[in-house]
């Protein structure tokens, strides 16, 4: 949005077209006590765009760009390279169609593009069907909550303790408002997840258990003694993944019994961005399909027997009667669907797999040169791409000392749980594609070099 300041002769014809003659007569239905008398402390006063402009640039060269020296940082988001052609072909007119795909007839470049992609996150993360996308990851963890409490009528949801944290705080937020229990809990540092306990927690009143795969700590584990339990007591396994590379390499959540699976998207296709915009994905077996949030294309024949595409599924209060639908969701991440749709079909089958081989050799290497530093070492038993170093001493000041060597080496745990002590010595670390050796050496140097 351009900078487009007024001049006080603006101002003053813009005020006799409304009828005030001053500023202040437009908020005479505000009460006194509640208007500022004088300026915000701390802010500026006016300026030039041009001055605005040379403020605004001498704050963004205090950032550190992903690609301007060694990066480990993950938990959730993911640097990937993205291929040139990604960027170029989202931009195609068969694309720009209208907002919301609600006429075929105008939209098929549209609703072909999220069919491929309902197609591609089913296979992906080994489940019947797939929706066009959520929001991101967090609010689609959300929703599978609430679409568990609709389907079996219960309202306890147990979250794993290897549930991002962030997840966990969208969900907390979310429940004050629906009423919905919900049992969580920090992780520990040790090489084990907690599901053989949210197996024995398992009661009446369950609605769910959620966990991540891999998870915060970039823990991997089987899920098919969870799911087991679960479809025994009458409750639903929500799986979430954060990372989709890694399903390239290990089975996915559906093939393991999961009833939902909902994750975040953007490692395929969709660059960090400052933190978004994402793409959420939500998956499920197809005897759920009815409750599933968001919308769903799908495949049909016209009236000359041609194939088209239009919406199956759009199960809100604007289609529908209010008491059926299934959430408020009314759209889908449809640009950043569109750039994941376009990245897994550049790659393949057999490229997503050589992608994921790349990202956990890199990661055995990384993991190897860091547990070499003395007082270091590896709490993972097994991980694809991610792993936590348990450190000598509190982690979050060691990020920083490492950031001002040119090395954003990883996420602290003290970070991400600011409120217990147990997780301090924490050390989450990512290794994808774009790490070179010379990246590791650096990281490995400068870690000893700020533990000494």
């Amino acid at each position: 949005m351009r900078y487009l300041p007024l001049t006080s002769g603006d101002r003053s014809a813009m005020l006799a077209a409304v009828g005030a003659s001053s500023i202040d007569d437009l908020f005479v239905d505000v009460p006194a006590e509640a208007r500022l008398d004088g300026p915000i402390p701390g802010l500026p006063n006016h300026a030039s765009e041009l001055a605005v402009e040379r403020h605004m640039a001498a704050l963004a060269r205090q950032n550190r760009a992903a690609g301007d020296g060694p990066f480990f940082l993950g938990a959730g988001a993911y640097r990937h390279h993205v291929p040139s052609s990604v960027d170029h072909l989202i931009q195609r007119g068969e694309f720009l169609t209208a907002y919301t795909p609600y006429q075929p007839e105008i939209a098929q470049g549209t609703l072909q593009m999220l069919f491929e992609f309902q197609s591609q996150v089913a296979r992906l993360l080994g489940t019947d069907v797939a929706n066009a996308s959520m929001y991101d990851g967090s609010t689609a963890c959300w929703e599978a909550i609430v679409m568990a409490r609709r389907v079996t009528k219960r309202g306890k949801a147990l979250l794993s303790t290897g549930l991002h944290p962030h997840y966990r705080s969208v969900a907390r937020t979310m429940a004050k408002y629906t009423g919905d229990v919900l049992v969580d809990g920090d992780p520990s540092l040790d090489a084990g997840t907690d599901w053989a306990a949210l197996a024995q927690a398992i009661d009446k009143e369950t609605s769910c258990v959620v966990v991540q795969y891999p998870d915060i700590l970039g823990r991997i584990d089987d899920m098919t003694a969870l799911a087991s339990a679960c479809q025994s007591a009458g409750a639903l396994l929500i799986a979430v993944v954060t990372e989709p590379v890694a399903l390239g390499a290990i089975k996915a959540p559906g093939e393991m019994g999961a009833d939902i699976v909902v994750g975040e998207g953007q490692s395929l296709g969709v660059g960090l961005q400052f933190g978004g915009p994402y793409v959420g994905l939500f998956a499920c077996k197809a005897k759920y399909v009815r409750q599933m949030p968001g919308r769903l294309c799908g495949e049909t024949v016209d009236a000359n027997g041609k194939r088209g595409f239009v919406l199956t599924l759009s199960t809100r209060e604007q289609h529908i009667r209010r008491e059926k639908a299934t959430s408020n969701i009314c759209t889908n991440s449809g640009l950043c669907a569109l750039a994941f749709s376009i990245h897994m079909t550049l790659l393949g089958e057999a490229g997503l797999r050589q992608l994921a081989a790349i990202n956990h050799g890199r990661a055995k290497l990384a993991a190897a040169e860091l547990a070499k530093v003395p007082g270091v070492s590896v709490m993972n038993r097994a991980f694809f791409n991610e792993f936590t170093l348990l450190l000598p001493t509190a982690a979050r000041p060691v990020v920083h000392k490492l950031a001002e060597k040119g090395v954003l080496g990883g996420v602290s745990l003290g970070r991400l749980y600011p409120d217990n002590d147990g997780l301090a010595n924490g050390l989450v670390v990512a290794v994808t594609e774009p790490v070179t050796e010379d990246d590791i050496a650096a990281f490995a140097a400068a870690l000893k070099e700020v533990l000494a």
